[in-house]
Order: C-alpha cells, then structure tokens, then sequence
C-alpha cells in the first residue's frame, strides 16, 4: 500500500503516519475565525475558547429536549434492524451498542436538535463561515463496563484518513445523562489544540472497522510521551455536567474518556462542524476515504434538516 495517496501530502503542514518517532509541531491555522459579534458566544468566552480549545455550555437543551432524547436512545437501542447495520459500533468487550453514527440523518428527534440554531450558530460564529456536519454520532457508553477512549487528537485522523485539510471543524458534545467522574467524562489538555501531534504508523486498509471500537487504536493514538510532556505544561481538565449541558472544543484538542465502572450510563450527542471552505479533499495519509456515514461528503450548508 501507497502510504501517501494525496497529491498535496508534499506541501503539507500537517504529516502524520509516517516511519520513526512521533513529532510535535505549532499549529499555523487560526482557532476562532468569527468575532465576537457574530452568534451567540460573548467576546469573553470566544477568547477563552481560543486560549484552552473548549468552553462548557452549562444548559444548552431543555429538560423536555434531554427527555426527548433519552426517548430516542431507548428506541435505537432496542431497534434490531439498526443494530446490524454499519452504523453501529459495539463495545470492545461485549455486545452493547457502543455508537450509532450519522444520526441527523436516521432520526428526526436527534437531527431537529442537531441542526437548530442554537446548535449550529456556535459552530458558524466560532469556524466564522457556513457549517457542513462532517460527522454527527451518539456515544453509549453504558454503565459497568462502558469502555475508554484513549489520548487522540479527531483533526490527525480526520486529515489522515477523511482529507480535511485545514483544522477548521469544532465538535460539540451534549451530554444525555449527567457527567460525573464516576462514569467516564471526556478529559481534554487545556492548550493542546495549538500543537499538532503526529502518528506514527500507515493506516490500514479499512481501518475504521477496527479503530472506531478498540480502546487504543494501533494507529492514530497519541504517544504517552507526548500526552505526558503536554499534561505536564498545560494540565488535564475533566468535563463534568448536568445532562443538557454541552461542551465546544476545536478538532486539534488531546481528549479522552475513561472506562465507565459505574451503573450510570454516560451518553452524549456528538456533531462535527466543518467550514464549507475547508472541504474535504483525498485522504493525505489513508488508501481510501472512510465512508460517507463516518466522514461526510456532502457539504451543503446545516441550514435545514436533511429529514
């Protein structure tokens, strides 16, 4: 396999899965690309958000809206036919459903959420143009056993493997269920999203299949020296909140989770926001893009729902 398939891997600021050790390089690339006049995020905040790479949203959704959605994870869970689709991946140690992707498409209840105002202006003021949904999922992670997701940066893997190629996307994750450190909250390194972490490693040929369910993904995880010198600069945040809370943070933070061992589950919506002028091109480090319910091709602005 050609370990580089894209024309620009040449000119590239951004070069992972590569021979040798991992490298740590400043990031070139604006944060925030809006202002603070332009949606909902006060000036204060938005620099906040360019200073750590995340800012929290105490209460984004109603108690109705969390209702709503618990509804629609109680369906999905239950629905046989989705469960065998491709669209499901299961827990690295058992049979429970550990994400459903490209959910604004597949259910009216999450896509309505989704795609509002209140959702999208804060990915459209922050990335500073119309917004695309690169990738939209709903994270399980159910109580007892619910399983981690190791230090990575989503930019390595989205332009390695899905072609983005500028790190001009944000995810937002709205919590279901209240995060307690207890259950597994996302953690990210304040700071973190101004280095770019590369990987070491040519990505396999259908890598998604295995990487979106191990713990520790061969390839595309961030080396613990790395993880370990930034922490030590910058510190780890844990991301606590009350279901219906939400947190912003920029596709080039250092994030994970740990395991779940309580009896509460923690689940979340999570959407991608990508600027409609940084579509996606080839993979720069993959031998074919991943498909389109994982990485989406279709740009067209989140205006209106799909559905």
């Amino acid at each position: 396999m050609e370990p580089y398939t894209n024309a620009e891997t040449a000119q590239d600021e951004y070069v992972t899965r590569h021979a040798g050790k991992p490298t740590q390089r400043p990031r070139r690339h604006p944060t925030v690309w809006g202002t603070g006049q332009a949606g909902p995020i006060s000036a204060f905040n938005l620099e906040e958000y360019e200073r750590n790479g995340f800012l929290t949203l105490d209460q984004l959704l109603t108690s109705d809206e969390v209702l709503l959605c618990r509804e629609e994870l109680r369906r999905m869970n239950l629905d046989t036919h989705l469960r065998n689709s491709s669209r499901v991946v299961l827990e690295p140690d058992s049979n429970e459903i550990r994400s459903v992707f490209e959910v604004h498409r597949i259910s009216e209840v999450l896509s309505s959420i989704i795609y509002s105002s209140k959702v999208t202006d804060h990915a459209r003021q922050v990335l500073g143009s119309e917004v695309y949904i690169h990738q939209s999922r709903i994270n399980f992670k159910p109580g007892f056993g619910g399983a981690e997701f190791h230090w990575h940066s989503d930019f390595e893997t989205w332009h390695a493997e899905d072609g983005m190629p500028a790190p001009r996307a944000l995810s937002m994750s709205i919590a279901l269920t209240d995060n307690i450190p207890g259950n597994g909250p996302l953690m990210i390194i304040p700071g973190s999203h101004k280095t770019f972490v590369s990987c070491p490693g040519e990505t396999p040929s259908d890598y998604h299949e295995s990487s979106l369910r191990d713990k520790r993904p061969a390839v595309g995880s961030a080396d613990h020296a790395c993880v370990t010198e930034l922490a030590g600069k910058h510190g780890i945040q844990q991301i606590e909140g009350k279901a219906g809370s939400a947190v912003l943070f920029d596709c080039n933070c250092l994030h994970a989770s740990g395991s779940n061992m309580s009896p509460y589950p923690r689940s979340n919506v999570f959407v991608v926001f990508n600027s409609v002028e940084n579509k996606l091109v080839e993979p720069f480090y993959a031998p074919k893009p991943r498909p389109e319910y994982v990485a989406s091709r279709e740009f067209t602005p989140a205006t209106t729902s799909p559905r």
